[in-house]
């Protein structure tokens, strides 16, 4: 993916369609998420299909071939995602938080530029749609460590109304 940093952070469209037509059941306190890293192959955009949105799909940006792993470290697929957390108690303000999510003890990962977060759980109206994905700001590495994505503060996205 073509990270350059206009492409941001973005909630998928078509999740946010899903949940509000009861197309999806997605449950952000209960459904297993997982976060999967990328490099910098393609160009990331939340104006996509469901089923180019989701993890694995087999024409879209978010393609194994374009993913980086680290063993069992931080596995094909990626890492589940902990502590879920969908807050609307603040005036104006709709977020979804999850704690900050680490690879295993000795990942040695290279230039991951962005992860895709996604829904592991449910299978329609596709299998493994997509939620967000999230820009890290440039090239992230690490050799024989631990590698963490750390959530913004606001949120892994956040909905101000």
């Amino acid at each position: 993916m073509a990270w350059t940093g206009t492409e941001g952070s973005h909630i998928f469209r078509p999740f946010l369609a899903d949940v509000m037509g009861n197309v999806a059941a997605f449950d952000l306190d209960a459904d297993s998420f997982k976060v999967a890293l990328y490099g910098n192959t393609g160009t990331p955009t939340p104006n996509v299909t469901s089923a180019l949105s989701a993890y694995a799909a087999g024409s879209s940006q978010w393609v194994t071939g374009n993913e980086v792993t680290s063993g069992a470290a931080w596995p094909t697929g990626g890492v589940v995602l902990t502590s879920l957390n969908l807050n609307s108690g603040t005036a104006g303000v709709v977020f979804w938080d999850a704690a900050d999510t680490a690879s295993g003890a000795s990942a040695t990962l290279a230039n991951v530029y962005g992860v895709l977060v996604y829904d592991d759980t449910l299978t329609t109206p596709v299998a493994d749609q997509g939620v967000c994905f999230n820009y890290l700001g440039g090239a992230n590495s690490v050799t024989s460590g631990t590698f963490t994505v750390v959530w913004n503060a606001n949120g892994i996205w956040r909905a101000t109304l």
